[in-house]
């Protein structure tokens, strides 16, 4: 249940205390709220942006709340994401799921590590640093956490981007806009960031041929260097060969070749 500014008792003022010091020392904008909850036996918080969203739940990053609401998405990554008739717009909500090995164990646990470290989190603030940065990213609405003993989970919802097919989908039809999409990659290493799953599913392209990046979990921003723009690259390059489909390598190479070449006008022009 949320925890409200009066009547928490002594326990809530000392859970909101611990959280709201742990949050200050990461430092956030002055539109960011903090809503604590209590949750049986594990407690959270969510982060949100008072602007967009009023009051959260912590049901909301539950998708059996949403009923028929919730719609699972498809395309792309291992699953634990949902398109949800939020009332007031669509939103795409993504539960933080592990992968490899670890996941046979438990599919969405993480290790507590501190607030500073908590995924959903990370991803609200850097979200809404790259669109004060003018980049064509989702809006944030509100991030997610619920920690018991010495692990978390963690969820983050958003604006869904209506129309968009992702680059990979386009390409396996024969309608990539490859200039634009290393144009588009371009600009966002030009602000430093360096995404940590570069692939064909994150880039997205709407109807009227608006680009747009997503899936920034774990990305930060860097001062731009050689090094982590090539493996971003790379990252991509490997992600379309997978989706070659009936096409070639040498066909796939051949087109991210446009990419590439676009890429690097882009970067030398400075914009």
């Amino acid at each position: 249940m949320p925890i409200g500014a009066a009547g928490i008792g002594n326990v809530g003022l000392r859970l909101f205390a611990r959280i709201a010091t742990l949050i200050g020392m990461t430092g956030f904008d002055a539109n960011e709220h903090l809503l604590p909850f209590r949750d049986g036996p594990g407690y959270g918080a969510i982060l949100f942006d008072r602007t967009q969203v009023r009051q959260p739940d912590p049901q909301w990053f539950d998708p059996a709340y949403w009923g028929d609401a919730a719609q699972v998405v498809g395309e792309g990554g291992r699953g634990g994401a949902w398109f949800i008739d939020f009332g007031e717009g669509d939103a795409f909500l993504r539960h933080y799921l592990r992968g490899g090995l670890v996941a046979k164990l438990s599919h969405d646990a993480h290790l507590w590590r501190g607030i500073q470290h908590v995924r959903s989190f990370a991803e609200f603030r850097l979200l809404r640093v790259l669109r004060n940065k003018k980049l064509p990213v989702p809006m944030p609405f509100a991030a997610w956490y619920r920690r018991e003993g010495l692990h978390y989970r963690a969820a983050i919802l958003m604006q869904r981007l209506p129309d968009v097919h992702s680059l990979g989908a386009l390409a396996a039809d024969e309608q990539a806009p490859w200039a634009a999409a290393g144009e588009l990659v371009a600009r966002f290493h030009r602000t430093g960031l360096d995404h940590a799953d570069l692939n064909a599913h994150n880039i997205l392209f709407d109807v009227a041929g608006q680009g747009w990046m997503i899936d920034f979990d774990r990305s930060r921003l860097r001062i731009p260097a050689t090094a982590w723009r090539e493996a971003n690259l790379l990252r991509l390059q490997r992600s379309l060969r997978k989706l070659a489909g009936r096409h070639s390598i040498a066909r796939v190479d051949a087109e991210f070749g446009l990419l590439r070449a676009a890429y690097q006008q882009a970067w030398d022009r400075g914009y």
